[in-house]
């Protein structure tokens, strides 16, 4: 009987309902290491976003469809100049400590609490020394402020739990834990361990560790990388009732989906009515890590993930119908005052060279270092890219470029796909090329970048009259189709023409920046600072999938 209801209440929550059905991938876009929590009838949901300032994005969702960002847990990381690109050159050029960026740095694997009426996030940046210290954040809301509690040894992929006499514990690395002061702000002496030893052919990581209690059961979620024959990337959970007893382990997903290999880490969270949903990522090449959303039934007290054959289901009911739709990534006008939350800098920004007053409806980049390329250039502006597919349209005013300014509009990564406003002299060009970023792996350092132009065009000669340009990106990310750019320019935006490479290929290196691809708005003087460009607008399409 009991299995009869789990599979009416799996059939009920696949069953597709018209116009409102969630299709897997749930958000098609970065947001990997997620980890998710209800309060009342909203969920939230952090991620990764590494360098990107601000960080550690807080979305919310009242159905688990539509998410849109809320506030960020901190706006800067201060504990290095890398942070700021400013020891950023080449190591030849410096010496000293903070050589160096914060690529595929920075902000890993946030763990987000409600606990006694007050938001919690322990992050830990994926960093040596002091720079890799764990933060405790805390806030009232989860839109913010949020405030640093306390700084900690580093714990990679760690999760904060309460326990319910409101003790404090963290999970992290391969099955470790400890247990922290009341306070929150050390460790209690000779409470760390090890609570599970990883099986023999487990020879990666167990890590991105989730917990949760669950009718007096704790339970840890991992990833858990096995390279031993017919075993694959999956979510294993482990669970005890007496956290100083031995905890036993079951494979809870173990799921290809869509055409991209297996997927896991994430969590599972509940609903106001007692459903359980399980939020896992996949990697999909270029696009980044995407998140997915599965049915959780609970089955001899395990919380199995997916379909009734384990799988992750291609359409899903909504949790709730009738929410207005929402997203993470948006459209701008630039009509605000204060910068919309969907935008992230790459690395700290520069407070004092950009604005949204001095030009009302306008987003104005001003250059503030003379840097030698892209990969250096202070205030890159950034959104993700999205699929199946999505168009991105900047409208750039450059009639204040000075001579050796640099702007314009890229698929940003470390290989990127970018379109390039050159001011030489007294004569403006649109370049697109190919750039290619070398970065060391200690200090994640620029080495070189290398850049192949594929086709110039001279402005000056063809539109010698204009001084506002539309630049476009079209991504697709479907499967088979090899995560492609193309790039267009309008002098009238409406009219395009193609231009460069046809069918880009963006990559996915986890050795350098280890995320999608994203939409990057960028100015940066290359001879002398003072000059500017003005952002009239960033439009945005995503096709449904």
């Amino acid at each position: 009987m009991k299995r009869f209801l789990f599979a009416i209440a799996t059939w009920l929550l696949l069953m597709p309902v018209a116009g409102e059905n969630i299709k897997n991938p749930m958000l098609w876009a970065d947001v990997p290491d997620p980890d998710v929590i209800r309060v009342g009838d909203t969920f939230y949901m952090v991620s990764t976003t590494m360098h990107l300032m601000p960080g550690a994005p807080v979305m919310a969702s009242k159905d688990l469809k539509n998410w849109e960002t809320v506030g960020y847990i901190f706006d800067k990381l201060t504990d290095s100049p890398k942070y700021d690109l400013a020891f950023s050159l080449p190591l030849a050029d410096q010496k000293g400590e903070g050589v160096g960026t914060a690529y595929g740095r920075g902000q890993w694997a946030t763990s987000l609490k409600y606990h006694n009426g007050k938001f919690w996030a322990l992050m830990a940046p994926n960093e040596g020394g002091p720079m890799g210290q764990t933060y405790i954040f805390t806030a009232e809301k989860a839109e913010g402020p949020w405030t640093i509690h306390s700084r900690l040894n580093h714990f990679h992929d760690a999760t904060l739990f309460f326990d319910d006499d409101d003790t404090p514990y963290v999970f992290f690395g391969t099955g470790e834990m400890c247990q922290l002061t009341k306070d929150l702000k050390g460790v209690v002496e000779g409470s760390r361990r090890h609570y599970f030893q990883r099986e023999e052919d487990e020879r990666g990581l167990l890590e991105g560790t989730r917990v949760i209690k669950h009718n007096g059961t704790y339970y840890a979620l991992l990833i858990s990388h096995v390279y031993a024959p017919g075993r694959h990337r999956r979510e294993v959970c482990y669970r005890t009732k007496d956290l100083n007893a031995k905890w036993e382990k079951n494979v809870v997903l173990e799921s290809d989906f869509g055409g991209f290999s297996y997927l896991a880490q994430g969590t599972i969270v509940d609903t106001e009515e007692g459903d359980w949903y399980g939020i896992m990522f996949q990697d999909r090449g270029g696009v980044g890590r995407v998140l997915t959303l599965s049915p959780v039934r609970w089955i001899d007290g395990w919380p199995m993930l997916g379909d009734e054959n384990g799988k992750v289901p291609a359409t899903m009911r909504p949790y709730r119908s009738g929410e207005a739709e929402k997203t993470i990534v948006c459209a701008d006008e630039f009509g605000s005052s204060e910068l919309g939350k969907h935008w992230q800098w790459n690395h700290n920004p520069v407070d004092n060279a950009w604005s949204l007053t001095e030009r009302p409806g306008f987003l104005r980049l001003k250059t503030c270092r003379v840097v030698p390329n892209l990969y250096l250039a202070p205030n890159t502006l950034t959104q993700r890219m999205m699929g199946p597919t999505c168009t991105g349209v900047v409208c750039i005013d450059y009639s204040k470029m000075k001579d050796g300014d640099c702007a314009g509009f890229c698929a940003f990564n470390g290989d990127s796909g970018v379109l390039t406003l050159k001011k030489v002299g007294k004569a403006m060009f649109l370049e697109m090329s190919e750039q290619v970023v070398s970065l060391t792996d200690r200090e994640k350092a620029v080495t070189k970048v290398d850049e192949n132009m594929k086709k110039g065009i001279a402005l000056t000669l063809l539109y010698p009259k204009a001084k506002t340009i539309w630049l476009r990106i079209d991504g697709d990310f479907r499967p088979g189709k090899h995560d492609v750019a193309n790039f267009y320019y309008s002098m009238d935006g409406q009219n395009w023409e193609q231009i460069g490479t046809k069918d880009y290929h963006m990559r996915f290196d986890y050795r350098r920046f280890f995320m999608g691809s994203k939409f990057a708005v960028f100015n940066y003087a290359t001879k002398k600072i003072g000059g500017f460009i003005d952002v009239d607008s960033f439009d945005f399409h995503c096709d449904e999938k």
